[in-house]
């Protein structure tokens, strides 16, 4: 999730219905070159980037954030040739939660590509969506988004190897063929970089987490939603978890994840391997209505992990500006817990979709 929703999530767009051409499924067999798959990929009708971290500054300050890019295949006319055609539709996300101030400032936007207003383009080494944009300069990527109330602009570089996640080069979320996803991410990134919030700027440096997945088609008619968790341990291992709610209330078997241990080795995890619990505690959306759990306890008995999932900040909604985006709730969370009988903490994000309405099977999307 956050992949499948990544996200991050999730697009529900009612331009895909104009789809004219088929595009191509995630499959099993697909050959992962990089850095060519950080980068677009046309002949999926639905791809996504999704950069979350954690973060201080100097004076222990402590803040999330969020910037996503969406790109919705709509045609593939190859006699369209006027630059305002629309062949893609792309989305973007920004989000800052000031978790020791108390508040969650978001945005979000929506723009064809046009003369180079949105778009993805591995010559340059760029994605962008207007002002805000991620720029590839080798290992080392630089995120930048600005909204009237706040901007960031943050250097991430990677501590760890692409991890592919799923098995034999795809991330299935359903029965069948197509309802899958190829899905990467960089799971440490050391961060640094500068937030401005209303005037006030803060020098900060952390850790971030970047998922990548294209596709077309994911989710079956059942699958109403998913919770998505991005785990960073401090023992230098992490842990990515998705569990995807069927309609009845029961949890889809083909929910997975991925564990990365300290050197960068990878390990996929399916449904039996671990198991994602809400608790009692929620906080109710006064904007959508939905009701989220904001507190959880996963279990990883393969790893001998038990973690207790926290949030300083309950109201972290991405949610009411647009019907093209789904309500969702995306925010930093922390961890406690014990592995093999050794206390472990960590900080991470989750994503929760489909507590305000179920996602809509346009989107196909998890994270």
């Amino acid at each position: 999730m956050r992949s499948s929703a990544k996200s991050g999530i999730l697009l529900v767009v009612a331009w895909s219905l104009l789809v004219q051409s088929p595009f191509k499924t995630a499959v099993p067999g697909y050959q992962y070159e990089f850095p060519h798959d950080y980068f677009n990929h046309p002949e999926f009708q639905t791809e996504w980037w999704y950069y979350t971290g954690n973060v201080t500054a100097s004076d222990g300050h402590r803040f999330g954030f969020e910037l996503t890019f969406f790109r919705e295949g709509v045609s593939r006319d190859s006699t369209k040739s006027d630059t305002w055609d629309v062949q893609d539709l792309y989305l973007a996300n920004l989000a800052l939660s000031d978790l020791d101030g108390d508040a969650f400032y978001y945005a979000e936007r929506t723009n064809r590509a046009g003369p180079g207003i949105a778009g993805v383009d591995e010559n340059q080494s760029r994605i962008w969506n207007g002002n805000w944009s991620v720029v590839r300069r080798g290992e080392q990527q630089v995120l930048q988004g600005t909204d009237k109330n706040f901007s960031f602009a943050l250097t991430v570089h990677p501590e760890k190897p692409p991890v592919i996640h799923g098995e034999n080069g795809v991330s299935q979320k359903a029965e069948g063929v197509g309802h899958a996803s190829h899905y990467i991410s960089l799971t440490r990134l050391k961060t640094t970089g500068s937030i401005q919030i209303s005037g006030k700027s803060y020098a900060v440096s952390g850790f971030s987490w970047m998922d990548h997945e294209f596709f077309t088609g994911q989710l079956e008619k059942n699958q109403i939603g998913w919770d998505w968790f991005s785990v960073q341990l401090n023992n230098n291992t992490e842990l990515m978890l998705y569990r995807i709610r069927r309609a009845d209330g029961s949890v889809d078997p083909f929910s997975s994840g991925t564990y990365v241990d300290a050197s960068g080795r990878s390990v996929h995890l399916r449904r039996e391997d671990f198991s994602l619990l809400p608790e009692e505690n929620t906080w109710k959306s006064p904007l959508t209505g939905a009701t989220y759990p904001v507190k959880w306890r996963i279990a990883v008995p393969r790893l001998d992990l038990e973690l207790e999932a926290t949030t300083r900040l309950e109201s972290q909604e991405l949610g009411g500006q647009s019907r093209a985006v789904p309500n969702y709730w995306e925010g930093a969370i922390e961890l406690n817990g014990v592995q093999s009988k050794t206390s472990i903490t960590g900080k991470g994000y989750l994503e929760m979709t489909g507590y305000d309405r179920p996602v809509s099977l346009s989107s196909s999307a998890c994270k």
